[in-house]
């Protein structure tokens, strides 16, 4: 299964530090936030991961190569200046993705989820990862009932930017700008959108102020 991993915002919630380098490259415990996305991938058996980018994005093709250090194959799809959101880049990628469901992680996260057993269910389009709700996201974005996805419900979790999708999610879509959740809530009013609870550790890495968080907890 290949893979894919979305490093294309801005960043401009966690400014200034992302002024003059890339959110992914940021470090915790002196390694890049997106290495440890790639150590992830790679004991979830993943050697072939797809990395789109925007503003300075040259750095992170510069800092990661072409994945031999990893034993990985490395592939870039480069946005400019403008980024096409989680969809519009997905679609973008899609010929470098392949046919098969692939794996897709926001960059931004920070856990310690295992990959390995990722996978969509027969029928579905997407399989999400969905958590615990964290403050900044109260409502959440889901309900899930026996596995699978809703738009409404009593109980709601919050996506938490880990998922599996099947190419025939985005048949339907044209080049251009564009939110991936629109595809995902269409899908689960059609009963073909999958997921799974969990309940490790997961942080969204949107501000300074969670960086700091996180660079204390791993020191500890």
């Amino acid at each position: 299964m290949r893979a894919m991993i979305l490093a294309a915002g801005r960043g401009e919630r966690m400014r200034p530090l992302t002024d003059h380098t890339p959110k992914p490259l940021l470090c915790v415990g002196g390694k890049p936030l997106i290495e440890y996305h790639l150590d992830r991938l790679y004991r979830a058996g993943v050697r072939e991961v797809v990395i789109n980018h925007g503003r300075l994005g040259h750095m992170i093709e510069e800092h990661l190569g072409n994945g031999d250090r990893y034993h990985m194959r490395l592939m870039y799809s480069a946005e400019g200046d403008s980024p096409l959101e989680t969809g519009g880049g997905i679609y973008r990628a899609l010929g470098l993705l392949g046919e098969k469901p692939f794996i897709v992680l926001n960059a931004d996260v920070w856990t310690d989820f295992d990959c390995s057993g990722l996978a969509i269910r027969d029928g579905s389009l997407a399989h999400l990862v969905l958590v615990n709700n964290p403050d900044h996201n109260p409502g959440g974005d889901f309900a899930l009932d026996d596995g699978r996805v809703l738009n409404a419900g009593a109980v709601r979790y919050t996506f938490s930017g880990i998922g599996v999708y099947d190419p025939a999610l985005f048949s339907e879509c044209e080049p251009g700008r564009f939110p991936l959740t629109p595809l995902l809530r269409a899908a689960a009013d059609r009963g073909r959108v999958d997921a799974e609870l969990y309940t490790g550790f997961w942080r969204d890495i949107g501000t300074p102020e969670r960086l700091e968080e996180i660079q204390r907890q791993h020191k500890k």
